[in-house]
């Protein structure tokens, strides 16, 4: 499977991406010979290998679908999950504040279904790396499906088990922990930061806010910021815009910050 492919014609393993509407779509690998069955026909992969992205195409019923490559969006929201994993709106702050960059060396605790170590290991590209820790055996596996499904676990290095003992990484450009008690682990994290590095978490609670600003600071962390992101959806009809009826409000504080150099 080709990820990503920037060519403007699919070829057999890219990454296809088969949209009905704007919340129907299917997402595939296109192989020679195969098919696809849908509520509103069938479509064969040979039909579309060759084809021009943003082609339409017509099922055998005459179901009508647009041609497209996936975007981590996409990409996201239809990721396999055993847990809930981060939305996207979420997910671009963080990229911006952690600073993700093409090269980078980022630590991730824990996995959870492999989400948001997907995002990462696309963003850190060739020359960068992930390191990312789960203690639970079963959703480690489903992460590391999810990550081959995308041909980037060569960008990644998965650990099993418990960071109490610390994540025997150092000099590292950022460190992301997305667990109930990020405070239990912060010097761990300092450990594993080079001077100046990024420290991210997500939160659901106040509590947890409260117990993790009342540790950064013996831990030797400054520039701390907490915030929460909103995001409204309109419906995008011309004779009648507006918003649209549900949002997702809450998912979680974001909490940013910067490892110094010496614990005072």
């Amino acid at each position: 499977m080709n990820f990503p492919n920037y060519g403007l014609i699919a070829k057999e393993g890219d990454l296809a991406q088969l949209a009905a509407s704007q919340i129907k779509h299917f997402i595939f690998p296109l192989k020679s010979g195969q098919i696809l069955q849908t509520h509103r026909g069938i479509i064969a992969h040979d039909d579309l290998i060759g084809k021009a992205w943003g082609t339409k195409i017509t099922s055998h019923t005459g179901g009508l679908f647009y041609l497209l490559q996936p975007g981590l969006c996409e990409l996201i929201s239809s990721t396999k999950r055993n847990t809930q994993i981060m939305y996207p709106k979420d997910i671009g702050y963080i990229l911006l504040r952690l600073n993700i960059v093409p090269g980078c060396k980022v630590v991730e605790a824990g996995t959870g279904s492999g989400g948001f170590t997907q995002i990462l290991a696309a963003y850190v590209g060739n020359e960068g790396r992930v390191f990312s820790f789960e203690r639970r055996e079963e959703m480690q596996n489903l992460a590391k499906k999810n990550i081959a499904k995308l041909h980037l676990e060569d960008r990644v290095n998965f650990i099993y088990g418990d960071i109490e003992a610390g994540f025997g990484v150092e000099n590292c450009d950022a460190v992301f922990l997305d667990l109930p008690n990020p405070y239990d682990y912060l010097d761990q994290a300092k450990k594993s930061l080079k001077p100046g590095g990024f420290f991210g978490t997500l939160l659901p609670t106040t509590n947890q806010i409260n117990k993790l600003l009342n540790s950064f600071s013996r831990n030797g962390f400054i520039f701390v910021d907490v915030c929460e992101i909103f995001l409204r959806f309109y419906q995008s009809d011309p004779e009648k815009l507006r918003p649209v009826d549900r949002m997702v409000a809450h998912t979680g504080y974001l909490v940013f910050a910067r490892s110094f150099l010496h614990n005072e």
